[in-house]
Parts: C-alpha cells; structure tokens; sequence
C-alpha cells in the first residue's frame, strides 16, 4: 500500500510539475513576445549550451511536429525550420536570425544522431580476411607504426610488437569490430610521430628516480616490478581498441554532445570521432603514467577513474576537449 501511495504521489508531482511548467513558458511568452525557441537563440551564445537547449525544448514540445523534428533528414531540415517558424508563427522577415541560429543548432542535433548511426554500423561490421580493404588497413597500421620493420608474414608473431594478443590481429577486433581498425589507422596515419612515440613507450619502459622510502611500501616481489618504471607498459593495440570502446561509449550516452556541439560548426562527422579518439589515447596515455599502476592488471581500474574524470569534464556546456597534436588542432579552429 505504501509503495503504491508513493507511485500515486510522484505521478502526481510528474503532472504538477510538467503543467506548471507548461503555464509558466505561456505567461512568459505573453510577457516577452518571445517563444522558448526564441528565448534561447537571443540569449544563449552558439555552441553545446545553446544547442542543448534547443534539443530538450523540442523534444519536450507537446507538438508531434517539434518533437520529431531532431531526427529528420539532413535535407530536410530548411523545410523544418520553415514548419517550426509557421508553428510558432514566427515572421521570419521580422526574425532572419532566428532561422539561421535554429538550423545551426538542427545541423548538430541531426548530425550527431547519424553519427552515433555511421559508428554503430562500423561497430557492427566484422573484420573480415578475405576483404581485401580490411586486410589493405590492417597492413597499412604496420607500416604506419613500423615503417623500418617490413613484416615477414600476414600470420606473424611480430604482430605483438604493436600490441596484439597472437600471431593474427583479425580476433582482437571482435568486440569494436571494424571501428577499432579505423580508429588506430587513423591515429597511426595523421598523428604519426605521437602515435609511435605511445607506442614506443608503451614497450620500453624507463627507470625513474625514486624516493628513500618507497621501497619500503612494497614486498620485495612488487617492488622488482614496480622500480623499473613510471609508465609501466601496456599493449598498445589492445588499449587502443578499449580506447575505441570507451568513446563509442560516450557518443552513444550523449556525453560527447558537449565536445562535438562546441567544436563542429554544423553536423559532426567520423573525422571528428577519430580526432577525439586521438585526444583520448594521447591523454590516456599521460593519465596511465601519473595513476603509476602496478602492472596491467590495473588497466580496468585506470581505465574507470580516467572516463569519470572525463565524464566530470564533458558536464561543462562550455567544455572542448583540448587536444595538444596535430590531427586534433583543426578542432580547436573550426
């Protein structure tokens, strides 16, 4: 009985609250002449804030027309606008701006949308060694990573030198599928010198200056392994492709709608994701080296404290993930 009384009551409050909301945004229009919409163009600078607004005011619209009018077709959205301004009629003569601000805002909303759409359908995609494109990146990645060292075969131990479990990389790519290849292609291709510099320190760790009384916290055991380095190694290619998974995670929660809003002018693209996966193995890889774990058994416990630290981060609606290499400064830029 007590549980159904406090059902009763928060559907009670959801209806309150929703009609005291609705009749709040009807007095403030009477008294602005403003619509939300409008409301939100005129006094939110452009970026993830403003587009944020606009999403939930349009999904939150009793209107059916508004509610879906964030999943309609690229093309269509000039026809969309010109729906939501006969709406609410708005004179777009009168009001040129707001038309302009709203398909900005449109452009993004749709595009992450068909983003998340084009990522899934690369996740889903199996790497395949009898496609002759999957296996021509695959050799590609080699190259780009080991450009002095020609492999010696398809099926080859040497695989593990950039941080793949066995002798053929095609079975690692089974949780992230394809999307985890284009992902270090695209590191190892346009961010070269930091992608092999990751690697590099990912195989030969250095020894580091350490203090009277650390060696005492340790057994004997933990400190042989712990003294030999600050940024104990890890496999490269395995960490990339749980990289992969990490910010496909945060595309498809809506985290990344903060960083893509305030960096994509209009609809955010795969390069976009690719460049953030950049951002995201680069800092990684700092993040690894200050958490100074233990061994690689630690990598989930890292791997955690690293995506809350950037879930924290990506609640600023001002917030740009800040890359500091050259595949990401056109982010910085557009």
């Amino acid at each position: 009985m007590k549980h159904f009384l406090r059902m009763f009551v928060q559907v009670c409050l959801y209806f309150y609250c929703k009609c005291l909301w609705r009749c709040l945004k009807f007095v403030v229009r009477k008294l602005t002449g403003q619509c939300e919409l409008q409301r939100i163009c005129y006094n939110t600078k452009p970026g993830a804030a403003r587009t944020m607004k606009i999403e939930a005011s349009l999904k939150g619209s009793k209107s059916k027309r508004l509610q879906t009018s964030v999943s309609v077709h690229p093309d269509a959205i000039e026809k969309t606008i010109d729906d939501i301004m006969e709406l609410k009629r708005i004179n777009p003569d009168i009001n040129p701006q707001l038309g302009v601000s709203l398909q900005a805002c449109l452009l993004q909303i749709v595009g992450y949308r068909n983003l998340i759409a084009e990522v899934e359908k690369l996740r889903r995609e199996m790497y395949d060694s009898e496609n002759p494109q999957h296996e021509e990146m695959l050799l590609k990645l080699w190259k780009c990573l080991k450009p002095n060292s020609p492999l010696k075969a398809r099926i080859s131990k040497q695989w593990c030198e950039i941080g793949f479990q066995g002798d053929d990389p095609k079975t690692d790519f089974r949780g992230m599928g394809l999307l985890g290849l284009y992902n270090l292609v695209y590191f190892a291709e346009w961010d070269t010198e930091i992608a092999q510099q990751v690697l590099s320190d990912s195989l030969q760790p250095k020894y580091r200056e350490v203090t009277k009384k650390e060696p005492s916290q340790f057994s004997k055991a933990e400190w042989e392994k712990k003294k030999l380095d600050k940024a104990i190694g890890y496999s490269f290619a395995i960490v990339g492709i749980n990289i992969t998974d990490l910010a496909y995670n945060l595309l498809v929660s809506g985290a990344l709608k903060t960083h893509f809003y305030n960096v994509a002018p209009e609809a955010p693209t795969l390069t976009h994701f690719q460049q953030t996966f950049c951002y995201l193995m680069h800092e990684f890889h700092k993040f690894w080296i200050e958490e100074d774990p233990l061994d690689i058994m630690e990598f989930n416990r890292v791997r955690e404290k690293f995506h809350k630290r950037l879930l924290k981060q990506l609640q600023n609606p001002e917030m740009a993930l800040c890359p500091h290499f050259a595949a990401s400064e056109s982010l910085i830029n557009m």
